[in-house]
């Protein structure tokens, strides 16, 4: 893995890496395949994560890239978010969990 300058090459090279689901962050869980599957905090792991810049070098401009994987699931993906994640209103487990 490498460090990326946009994510759609982030996005890309994971997927090409095995990081095939697209995964949704909830209050309390990650979900991925229209809520068919649902990762709580302690069925998953982060393998790698990325600070993309936006253009404008901002925080607001910016996105945290994540490399998923779920043993007990058998899934591997990524999550997408930007900065302001946590101000989102997701459980103290998720947040721990998210923390960079």
């Amino acid at each position: 893995m490498g460090n990326y300058t946009d994510l759609v090459s982030g996005i890309n090279d994971l997927k090409k890496q095995g990081y095939t689901e697209d995964f949704n962050l909830r209050e309390n869980c990650l979900e991925c395949r229209n809520g068919h599957f649902k990762l709580f905090h302690d069925e998953f792991q982060i393998d790698e994560w990325y600070r993309i810049e936006g253009d404008d070098s901002s925080a607001e401009g910016s996105s945290i890239l994540y490399a998923i994987s779920s043993a007990k699931h058998n899934l591997k993906g990524v999550l997408v978010n930007a900065y302001s994640i946590y101000s989102n209103s997701i459980t103290n487990e998720m947040l721990s969990k998210l923390r960079t």
